[in-house]
């Protein structure tokens, strides 16, 4: 495959510059439970005990706590706010929970996700600087990340990391979410629910070792202050990790993460919680490309000479008070800081078969404040049940980023593909190009009614945004700045309807509406008009009484208009691509078959068009039309003389996609098989009750599949073996 044969300045934003056996598994998967508890509905059924669903039931900020011993979730936190069941939301939600992602082992968001129907991970190949996600064929990497309801914003280059340790569960929430959330991409949302404070006492602590000498240790300590005493809780959890990946680039991080919970009355509940978290990798983690504009399998940087450190704190609450005559307040308020610096190298020309070099520096340094004030109110009008929510947020973020480079090309970065060395010591350069000061504020209003009418449950929400963003940039040679603000204020709304039977069949409709500012200038030095986009669903699920089996299948139709798109790396100039339209289907199981037996399976059809502006007839670049995985997991029974064994196993397919929206040159297909192995030592002997070992595998065939993206290329990650001890206590 042949690309560009100039990386210019191939890292200073990320976002552009780096870069069939499922579907009848599933079939199997619907089959099976569809066999399995047919019988015993009919068998109530003639005994006159034919089991009826209960209406809704809502509350606060947790998720129901029996979601972590089940890889099928009952409810969702960040749908609608007010933790809805999953089978009577009209909407497409993906929920991983804190067991599936221990059954799998994942060492980030993008392994936490990547068995989800829809979604899309390794668009840019193997890249640990950022959690790099598309939902329905957009990117939700900077727009759609969240953790406990607030955003985790994106401005200039850096970006917050978290950690699936830290984590309860992951809820992927398709389709524009803009009522709820404001500004944010038409894709959907990724929202990570943290640990925090339970009344189960948790002890755990772990060491983990693997591929390139990675070394990891973790604990999880909570529980009641007093045992005597369920009014004040807490929660700790930590983690020191050093080591490579693929291709020496490195994956360290720090992490403490303590929380507190205190419970006055039965009415009040406040959670205070922070964290700090330190994470060094490498900066340019790009391919190297030729001088005949093949790919090499060499990285375009030096490992010894590249770093990306970034050091960010997090503290905030989660307020809540119930009043009397069906009212509960509750606060979310966030405080969030961020510090990254970065050096890397990158090809600017070859002489011979000798790529000479040049070096880049980056800084850059984010706050963010975000209070999102919700009242929730139950009524009655009629024979309707309703459950409303008001809401207001505000959030305001300010951030410095600065742009350096040694243009030099200096014989110290060369870099001999006959004869490849390593060990480039030189300094790093002066911030001496540019300077980008920018700030933006967001103040939204938000309604949502939840009404149940007999089986049938409505949603109907709407939301007005005013968003105000300015942005100084700098060009330090000249010392000249230029001034760019934007005023803009939209309106979105949703609209869902789901009917419930006795069976647990929910065939259900929405319609949901986004907005998103952007910050990408236009040849004139503009910024470009703000995104909207629009989605239509169809779908229906199946929760059948009893179980623990989430079955659904959904139809999509979604546009994202005034989409901006790189033209020219050098000045940094977009361009609003027009319109881009995603149409397909989801089909996806996640449940417990038998005892011990988990399945999760996931299959997504999505014809990706650009409809209007250039390229209009073209795909966009690296969005396959098809997406498949399944993972199957079974823990031997206490019967079984293998009991205390666990076992998995799981097979991801990605479709071919266009390496630009060109569509002249194509990325292969993908297939990549997971595997996973346990045992827990207490099912043989108590005397070692809690302590479980586990080996991860993921990438068995070590495929090592380049990707490439609007001229730039990504290696992919080899195969990956984690081991690691426990003990819960």
């Amino acid at each position: 495959m042949k690309q560009k044969s100039h990386n210019y300045i191939s890292n200073l934003t990320r976002k552009r510059f780096h870069r069939a056996s499922g579907a009848t598994a599933l079939a199997t998967v619907f089959a099976l439970s569809g066999n399995a508890f047919a019988q015993d509905a009919a068998a109530d059924a003639n005994n006159g005990n034919a089991t009826q669903l209960a209406p809704i039931v809502v509350s606060g900020q947790s998720s129901d706590a029996s979601d972590n011993t089940t890889v099928a979730a009952k409810k969702s936190q960040g749908a609608t706010k007010i933790n809805t069941p999953l089978v009577e939301t009209p909407r497409s939600v993906s929920v991983v929970t804190r067991k599936e992602l221990e059954e799998r082992g994942a060492q980030d968001i993008t392994e936490a996700v990547r068995y989800s129907a829809g979604v899309q991970t390794g668009s840019y190949g193997f890249d640990p600087r950022f959690d790099q996600i598309y939902i329905r064929g957009n990117d939700v990497t900077t727009d759609g990340d969240y953790r406990d309801g607030l955003r985790q914003p994106y401005m200039n280059y850096a970006m917050f990391r978290t950690d699936p340790y830290a984590l309860d569960r992951v809820e992927i929430i398709k389709g524009p979410v803009s009522v709820l959330y404001g500004a944010g991409s038409p894709g959907g949302i990724v929202n990570k629910i943290s640990k925090l404070p339970t009344d189960e006492t948790i002890r755990e602590v772990g060491v983990l070792y693997g591929t390139s000498d990675r070394a990891q240790t973790m604990f999880d300590f909570g529980g009641r202050v007093n045992q005597d005493d369920d009014s004040m809780l807490y929660r700790i959890v930590g983690l020191a990790r050093k080591g490579d990946t693929n291709f020496d680039i490195a994956d360290d991080r720090y992490l403490i993460q303590p929380s507190f919970t205190w419970k006055p009355d039965d009415t009040t509940k406040i959670t205070i919680y922070g964290s700090a978290q330190s994470t060094e990798t490498d900066a340019n983690v790009g391919a190297m490309i030729g001088p005949d504009g093949n790919v090499l399998d060499y990285r375009d940087s030096d490992p010894d000479y590249d770093y990306q450190r970034t050091k960010q704190q997090q503290v905030g609450y989660q307020f809540e008070h119930e009043f009397d005559g069906g009212f509960t307040f509750r606060q979310n308020l966030r405080f969030s800081h961020l510090d990254l610096k970065s050096r890397y190298l990158s090809t600017l020309d070859w002489v011979g078969d000798v790529a000479q070099r040049y070096a880049t520096a980056i800084g850059d340094r984010m706050n963010v404040f975000q209070v999102d004030n919700q009242l929730e109110s139950k009524f009655n009008t009629g024979a309707a049940a309703h459950t409303m929510l008001f809401g207001l947020d505000y959030t305001r973020m300010s951030d410095s980023f600065a742009y350096g480079m040694d243009a030099t090309t200096s014989p110290a970065y060369d870099f001999d593909i006959d004869n490849p060395t390593y060990g480039v010591s030189s300094p790093t350069p002066a911030y001496n190009f540019s300077r980008v000061d920018a700030s933006l504020q967001q103040f939204g209003a938000y309604a949502l009614d939840q009404i149940e009418l007999d089986k049938w449950r409505f949603t109907l929400g709407g939301r007005q945004t005013w968003v105000k963003q300015s942005t100084d940039t700098t060009i330090v040679s000249t010392d000249t700045t230029t001034n760019d603000s934007l005023n803009k204020n939209a309106f979105s709304y949703q609209l869902g309807a789901l009917y419930l039977f006795d069976n647990g069949i929910a065939p259900f409709t929405s319609y949901s509406t986004s907005f998103n500012p952007v910050t990408q200038r236009s040849a004139s030095g503009s910024i470009l008009d703000p995104t909207k986009g629009e989605q239509y669903e169809l779908g229906v699920k199946y929760q059948p009484p009893g179980t623990d089996i989430l079955l659904s299948a959904v139809a999509y139709h979604l546009v994202e208009k005034n989409k901006p798109v790189l033209v020219d790396p050098l000045t940094l100039v977009y361009a609003s691509l027009g319109e881009v339209t995603n149409k397909g289907i989801e089909l996806e199981a996640r449940a417990n078959i038998t005892d011990g037996w988990d399945v999760v399976a996931a299959y997504a059809y999505n014809h990706s068009e650009i409809t209007r502006g250039d390229d209009a007839g073209n795909a966009p670049a690296v969005t396959p039309k098809n997406i498949a995985s399944l993972w199957s997991n079974y823990t031997f029974q206490d019967d079984s003389a293998a009991k205390g064994l666990t076992v998995g196993a799981g097979i991801r397919y990605t479709g071919e996609t266009y390496t630009s929206t060109a569509n002249t040159a194509k990325n292969d297909a993908s297939v990549y098989l997971d595997a996973a192995v346990s045992y827990d030592f207490g099912a043989v002997d108590q005397k070692y009750k809690g302590l479980t070992a586990s080996v991860d595998v993921r990438n068995i065939a070590n495929r090592r599949l380049t990707v490439c993206n609007e001229g730039y290329c990504y290696l992919g990650q080899g195969r990956n073996i984690t081991a690691s001890l426990k003990y819960r206590w």
